[in-house]
């Protein structure tokens, strides 16, 4: 029975990280992340759908802040990671897939910055990403984040 090594915890401001673990090349690597819970766990369970589906044997670790340090915390089953959508969502209310379609841009410039080696955000910075999230659709989302993971390639 092979055992898979403990996931190393993220680094920078704790808040919410899925961790991947893929035997093939023996590495963890972070896979989502957010300062929120929920779409972190959307994207866990859509790449733990997508991967399983190829055949890759994966793991995932979910590592988020808990009275302000890093914990890990176990990964939710499958059926769990899907936020389920609120029968009763209040007027004005954002739809499911509008809160996911958030979440994705916010995850997707949160890792262009994290290829950066930005990982200690300011408060200032968060109000930043979370104004580009709001403001840009997820095609010039993707083009920011691609810059700076380029940037942080150099």
């Amino acid at each position: 029975m092979e055992t898979r090594p403990e996931s190393p915890q993220p680094q920078g401001a704790p808040r919410w990280v899925a961790m991947v673990h893929r035997p093939a090349d023996g590495s963890w690597r972070a896979a989502a992340e957010s300062p929120h819970r929920p779409p972190v766990l959307y994207a866990l369970d859509e790449m733990t759908q997508t991967l399983r589906a190829r055949g890759e044997d994966v793991s995932f670790a979910l590592w988020g802040p808990k009275d302000g340090a890093w914990h890990l915390y176990d990964a939710p089953p499958r059926q769990a990671a899907s936020p389920q959508p609120s029968p009763q969502a209040p007027a004005g209310a954002p739809t499911v897939l509008a809160a996911r379609m958030t979440g994705r841009r916010h995850q997707v410039l949160m890792a262009g910055l994290g290829k950066a080696g930005l990982y200690d955000l300011s408060p200032e910075d968060e109000t930043t990403v979370q104004a580009l999230v709001e403001r840009l659709d997820e095609t010039a989302v993707r083009r920011v984040a691609d810059w700076l993971a380029t940037a942080g390639g150099r």
